[in-house]
C-alpha cells in the first residue's frame, strides 16, 4: 500500500540521517562549545542551529512510527509535535540570519561593528526561540484536532498553514537568495582587485553557493506541497487529497535530511577560528 512504501522511503532516508547526523552534530557542539573560546556571531548561530538540528533529529524515530502506526494525537504526539514543528523553522530562521550576518559583513564593513554583535545574535535567537515555541503551543491548543499525529485529514483549509509557510519559507527563501546574490557579487569584485586573495574569495563563493543550493533542494519541495494542500483543500479536490498528503510526508524526508547536511555547514564555519584544526 501507499503507507508501506512511505514507511520504507522514511527508513531509507532517516536511518543514513540519524546515523551521520546525530555523531556529526554532537562533535560540532563540543567544538563550538569547548574548543572555541572567543564568541562571535558566527559561534551563537551555529550553535542555535545545532540545538534546532539536534532536537529535530530526535524526534524522526517517533515520526516514523506515527506513519506507520496512524498514532493517536495523546501527550506524546503533542510533545513531538510541539518539537518538530518548532525546530525545523528554527533551522531554516538562523541559516537566514547567518545569511543577512554574512551580508551585512561584507557589504557594510564600516557599519558591520555597530550592527553585529555576539550578544545581539544572542538576544535575536532567543526571541525566535520563544516565537516558536509560543506559536507551537497554540497552534496545538487553537487549531482543529486531528485523530491521527502528524496527519492533516480534515479537508478544511488551514488559512494559519498560508501565513507559517510565507513567514517561516518563502520571506526567508527571498532574503537567502538575496543576501547570497549579493554577497557572491561583492566577493567577485573583490577579485578583480586582488589577484593574491583569488583563491580565498573562489572558496568562500562556492561555500555559499553550495549553501544556497542546498537549502532551496532540502526544503522549496516541502513547503510547496503543504501550499499545495491548502489548494486541495480550498478547491475541494478530495480526489487529490491521498497524493498530495504522501508527497508531503515524501518531501518532508527531504527536508529533515537537511539536519544531517548542516554538518558540512558547521566544518567550513569552524575553520574561520584559529583553535579549530
Amino acid at each position: 500500500t501507499l503507507q508501506k512504501g512511505i514507511v520504507l522511503f522514511q527508513v531509507i532516508v532517516y536511518i543514513p540521517t540519524l546515523v551521520l547526523g546525530i555523531p556529526l552534530t554532537m562533535i560540532a557542539l563540543w567544538v563550538f562549545c569547548c574548543k572555541i573560546k572567543r564568541w562571535t556571531e558566527t559561534r551563537v548561530y551555529m550553535i542555535n542551529l545545532m540545538v534546532a538540528d539536534s532536537f529535530l533529529l530526535l524526534t524522526l524515530p517517533f515520526v516514523i512510527y506515527f506513519t506507520k502506526y496512524d498514532h493517536p494525537a495523546d501527550n506524546l504526539c503533542a510533545t513531538i509535535e510541539n518539537i518538530y514543528f518548532t525546530n525545523m523553522p528554527m533551522s531554516i530562521l538562523i541559516i537566514t540570519l547567518i545569511a543577512i550576518d554574512r551580508y551585512i559583513a561584507i557589504k557594510f564593513p564600516l557599519k558591520a561593528k555597530m550592527l553585529r554583535s555576539p550578544r545581539k545574535s544572542a538576544s535575536t535567537c532567543g526571541f525566535l526561540w520563544i516565537t516558536l515555541i509560543i506559536y507551537a503551543y497554540l497552534r496545538r491548543k487553537f487549531y482543529k484536532k486531528e485523530r491521527f499525529c502528524l496527519q492533516k485529514e480534515s479537508p478544511q483549509p488551514n488559512y494559519l498553514s498560508v501565513f507559517s509557510i510565507t513567514v517561516g519559507y518563502f520571506i526567508p527563501l527571498g532574503i537567502v537568495i538575496f543576501c547570497s546574490v549579493q554577497v557572491i557579487t561583492c566577493l567577485r569584485k573583490k577579485m578583480a582587485t586582488s589577484p593574491h586573495e583569488t583563491k580565498l574569495m573562489q572558496k568562500a563563493i562556492h561555500i555559499i553557493s553550495v549553501n544556497l543550493c542546498v537549502f532551496i533542494v532540502c526544503f522549496s519541495p516541502f513547503y510547496v506541497t503543504l501550499f499545495l494542500r491548502f489548494a486541495v483543500d480550498f478547491a475541494e479536490a478530495c480526489s487529490l487529497l491521498l497524493k498530495v498528503r504522501a508527497s508531503i510526508q515524501i518531501c518532508a524526508c527531504l527536508a529533515n535530511s537537511n539536519c544531517c547536511l548542516d554538518a558540512f555547514c558547521y566544518y567550513f564555519a569552524a575553520k574561520e577560528f584559529p583553535e579549530f584544526s
